[in-house]
This record gives C-alpha cells, sequence and structure tokens, in this order.
C-alpha cells in the first residue's frame, strides 16, 4: 500500500526561481558561484527547498518545457568560470554565449582542448565513465544535437532520409566523419551532469532539497521522438497522427492545441514502463523530489486530429496511469512526487493522486472568488498538499493584487482580516501558515514585483523565460524576516 513519502511529512518552506533566473545566468551559468549564493540565501532564510523548472536542454525558444532530450541537461545553465578555474578555458566567454540562440560548440571545443591536456587522471576516467553509464541515452542524444546543426538546426523530419529514419549505415558513417563534433557533445553534458552534481552536494550541505519538474509529454522534435517513433502515434513520414491539448474552457474558447505528439501506451505496457522507470531515474539522480506537470493526463490526455486547427473538436483518450505508477512504485518504494493537479480534475484524477499519497497543489491566486468551499481557501487546505502564492505560469501576488476589481480586493482583504502589511506580505503569511506540510513562494513575491516580473505567460510565444532577479535587490534584513517566519510557523 502507498503512503506519503517521508520528505513530506515535516513542515518546509521553499522557493521557486528557475536558475536562468539568477542574476549570473548570463553571463557565468547557474552551476557556478551564484547557484552556491542562492543556497546560502536560502539557508539562512530559513528554507529548505529550491524548486525549479525542466533543466534539460532546450530549443531556441528556451522554453523549459520545450525540451530536445528528456535527460540531457541544459548546457546555458553550466558556469563558464568554473571550467576557467580549472585551467580548461582561457576566459569567460562573452555576456552573449549563454542565450538559447547562440551555438556555444566552439567554446565546449576550446574546453574539451583545455580538459585533454590538463585534466587529471582521475577526471579523465571520471569522463570515460559517464560516458559508458549514460551510453542509453547519451549516444542518441549527440547524434541527435550534430545532425540537426548540420541540417541548419531543422527539425529532425527535414533531415536527409537515410538520418531521419535513422539507417545503420547513414549513422555508421556519420560516426567516423563527425567523431569530433559528437565528443564534444559528449564532453559538454559530461560538464554539465559535473556541475549538477556539485550543486546538489552544496544544497544538501545546507540542508536545502532540490525540486524538479518532470512534463508529462514530449517536444515533437527532441532525440526521444526520433530515437524511438515506436512509442509515438506518428505516421511513415514522422508526423504526428494526433497531437495533446486541452479543450475549450472559460479561458479559451477553442482550447489549447499543444502539438506533442501522444504516447502508445501499449508500447510501453509491452516493455513494462522501462522507458518511463528510466526516465524518472534520471530526474531522481537530480533531484530529491519532482512535481508531475500536467498530471491528470495520468488519467486521460485530450487528443486532437493533427489536421485540426485547433482543440475543440478533440476528446479525452484514457491513460494507464494507475497501471504505470504501480510499476514505478514497486521500482522506487514511496514515490517523491508532487502531482500538478490544477485545471480540470476529475474524480478519477484525485483518486489516482490519492491513492498514492501524491501531494496535490494549492495556489492561493485561485483561492478569492465568491465560493467558501474553493480549494485553495486556506480553510479548504489538507495537510498533504503543497501551498503555492503562484507558480511560473500566473502573475505576481502584486501584479494579481493591482488587476482586481474593487469588490474582489476587498473579499481579499476581508477573509485576510484587513492585514495592516502591503501585498504581498498577507499572501506570503497565509501559505507559510497553512497546513500545508510544503510551502513554495517564488522568488518574484519574496522580492515584492509587479507583474512586468513573471516569469511566463500562457498563450504568449515571445518575452517569456526571460526574467532575472538582481542581488541588489534584496533588502539586507530580508533573509531574518523570512527566517522568522518559517519559524514562527513551523517550518524550519
Amino acid at each position: 500500500m502507498a503512503s506519503t513519502h517521508a520528505i513530506f511529512r515535516q513542515r518546509r518552506a521553499g522557493v521557486l526561481l528557475h536558475p536562468t533566473s539568477l542574476p549570473a545566468a548570463a553571463t557565468d551559468g547557474a552551476l557556478g558561484a551564484d547557484g552556491v549564493r542562492f543556497l546560502d540565501f536560502l539557508a539562512e532564510s530559513g528554507f529548505s527547498i529550491w524548486q525549479m523548472l525542466p533543466v534539460h536542454s532546450t530549443d531556441q525558444s528556451g522554453s523549459p518545457y520545450q525540451g530536445t532530450s528528456l535527460h540531457a541537461g541544459e548546457p546555458r545553465l553550466i558556469s563558464w568560470q568554473r571550467l576557467v578555474d580549472k585551467g580548461w578555458l582561457p576566459g569567460v566567454p562573452g555576456s552573449g554565449a549563454h542565450q538559447p540562440t547562440v551555438d556555444v560548440t566552439d567554446i565546449f571545443r576550446t574546453a574539451r582542448r583545455g580538459f585533454q591536456q590538463r585534466a587529471p587522471a582521475t577526471e579523465q576516467a571520471a569522463y570515460q565513465a559517464f560516458v559508458r553509464e549514460q551510453s542509453a541515452w547519451l549516444d542518441d542524444y549527440v547524434l541527435y544535437s550534430v545532425i540537426k546543426s548540420l541540417h541548419g538546426n531543422s527539425p529532425w523530419w527535414q533531415w536527409s532520409q537515410p538520418l531521419r529514419d535513422r539507417e545503420a549505415a547513414a549513422l555508421g558513417r556519420l560516426r567516423v566523419e563527425q567523431d569530433e563534433s559528437l565528443e564534444v557533445c559528449r564532453f559538454e553534458q559530461y560538464v554539465f551532469f559535473s556541475q549538477w552534481q556539485d550543486l546538489l552536494k552544496a544544497a544538501h550541505a545546507r540542508g536545502v532539497l532540490l525540486l524538479g519538474d518532470m512534463p508529462i509529454l514530449v517536444a515533437h522534435d527532441s532525440v526521444d521522438v526520433w530515437a524511438h517513433p515506436e512509442y509515438f502515434k506518428l505516421d511513415a513520414a514522422g508526423q504526428p497522427v494526433v497531437v495533446a491539448g486541452v479543450p475549450p474552457d472559460y479561458f479559451s474558447a477553442t482550447g489549447q492545441r499543444w502539438g506533442n505528439p501522444l504516447y502508445e501506451w501499449r508500447r510501453f505496457a509491452d516493455t513494462g514502463y522501462h522507458w518511463w522507470i528510466e526516465r524518472l531515474r534520471a530526474q531522481l539522480q537530480l533531484f530529491d523530489m519532482v512535481r508531475i506537470d500536467h498530471f491528470r493526463g495520468f488519467v486521460g490526455l485530450w487528443e486532437i486530429d493533427a489536421r485540426s486547427p485547433t482543440a475543440e473538436h478533440g476528446h479525452w483518450q484514457p491513460v494507464p496511469g494507475r497501471e504505470l505508477f504501480n510499476v514505478l512504485r514497486a521500482e522506487f518504494g514511496d514515490l517523491p512526487l508532487i502531482a500538478e493537479d490544477l485545471g480540470i480534475i476529475s474524480p478519477e484524477v484525485e483518486a489516482l493522486r490519492d491513492d498514492f499519497d501524491l501531494p496535490g497543489m494549492k495556489v492561493l491566486l485561485f483561492a478569492f472568488d465568491s465560493d467558501e468551499r474553493n480549494p485553495y481557501l486556506p480553510h479548504n487546505h489538507i495537510r498533504n498538499s503543497v501551498v503555492y502564492t503562484g507558480t511560473h505560469d500566473n502573475n505576481t501576488v502584486l501584479g494579481w493584487y493591482y488587476s482586481l476589481t474593487d469588490a474582489r480586493q476587498k473579499r481579499v482583504h476581508e477573509y485576510l482580516q484587513y492585514p495592516t502589511e502591503p501585498m504581498p506580505w498577507p499572501l506570503i503569511n497565509t501559505a507559510l501558515q497553512s497546513v500545508c506540510r510544503t510551502a513554495i513562494l517564488p522568488m518574484q513575491d519574496l522580492l515584492g514585483l509587479d507583474g512586468s516580473h513573471r516569469m511566463n505567460i500562457p498563450g504568449t510565444s515571445t518575452g517569456n523565460w526571460l526574467w532575472r532577479f538582481s542581488w541588489e535587490w534584496l533588502s539586507s534584513d530580508l533573509p531574518h524576516k523570512l527566517r522568522h517566519l518559517n519559524k514562527l510557523y513551523g517550518r524550519l
């Protein structure tokens, strides 16, 4: 029988901040000194969780939810300074080198030469061990990355037919002709995972746990679809027959057509869900716990004919989520997973979440309508949940508050018993007071920032995922104030 993972049995608080939002992310990457400095801030403030968005490699949009690989790490997070300190790079590259549109292959080629010339034998051996141990995904990833570059960054279904279809002879020739480029790509991933493990150790040394994010779906233009088309509903040309989305609702009369290919679940079942086991195993090597995005998709996914321009005429396609989670529990024991259970939630979704004792989410920005039964209102919270002021897809508390009508603001004031402190502190206090054992606060709210500092605006394609804060925005008394609140509400 499932039980709540030990990690969720005590009161904790954390901060939501994607590593690309660290001040030095544009110049040095997040896996260097700035990442450790943020861990120091968390520990000093009494927080024990750092929540991030997905950290896998992304496409040129920079969206963490458009990963080119489920396993490969995002090269933009790598710290150049740490490579300089090791003597592998002569200096830190220009500030633009961490932008998603910039090809950093030449930088890693230089670093690899420095590694070959100066790295001690123990590190050379560690690199070879990494290549062997991660070959199940790494070999396909480096092939995909190099071929994509050779084809002008075109999606895999537009490549030359022999490479698109993974013909053995064509791949064999490419391995010979592009040997150095393939090795540079392997080295890039070795650097990412080495630096990540250092960050994880630094977090644990400070009593901080890392919380990751695992999307349920896969981008069409990804190594995972190219390498394993048998797991997806594709036609002979590699195009999706059906795509994922969500049906029409109050916010969109035509629904949302995401465009991700949908799974052939029977193929997963035939292999004992090995693909999913390895996917979760990879996440648990990076993180102490993982948020499962679009959890309701493990009961059913909204399936749309790929020829349809909108999501209006789709249908719910059942998904064997219970069978999958039984397999995952048998492999890993109690699951350190958080179910993102926002949106259209049916009794079947709630049953799947509760039967595996997974905490769901309570978002305070959704709480203050006119219904006292609203599940996001604090008096309806339950212990095995994670309370947020808002998420990466929401406005900031301040931006949200300013957007409310006078009547809605009055309801907020009345519910919060007419707080004397200005927003966002009344909602921060409310989140930390909640009976939910875990509380997560976006960094923007801790800094009291308005809606111009949002991380993402769903339904828009530009201007997202770019937000960064400045260390100068942190007042000297902020860690003391936050630590006092975390102690006051039993979250230390």
